[in-house]
């Protein structure tokens, strides 16, 4: 391998090294923000004939379901204990609000709600 190869190949090396690390750094503890309606992981956009959006919601986490996040086509379960988070979510059963957590798959760890 004659010097330019190998400081080509090195110069390739760093960058795909300082690409992954930066990459994995995003992944790893990524909080994002979230825009959508607040409704319930059972019903999802479908809530029970005649009942509003914030009822059934209300209905179905009183019974076990947890409370969703409805962002255009994706339906997000919102994972939470927090009691100020869930408040949070109760008042805006049925209208927008803002989740910021960390995604895994379909769900939010939530770190924070807000009414939008």
């Amino acid at each position: 391998m004659n010097r330019s190869s190998w400081c080509f190949a090195v110069m390739a090396t760093f960058i795909f090294s300082i690409t992954a690390v930066l990459n994995l750094s995003a992944l790893a503890g990524g909080k994002q923000t979230f825009t959508g309606e607040v409704g319930d992981s059972m019903c999802g956009r479908k809530h029970m004939e005649d009942e509003p959006a914030a009822e059934c919601t209300r209905a179905c986490v009183a019974h076990g379901s947890k409370y969703a996040l409805i962002v255009g086509d994706k339906i997000y379960t919102l994972d939470t204990t927090d009691k100020t988070a869930l408040d949070t979510l109760d008042k805006q059963a049925g209208k927008q609000a803002m989740v910021t957590g960390s995604l895994d798959g379909d769900t939010i760890t939530v770190t924070s709600v807000a009414a939008k």
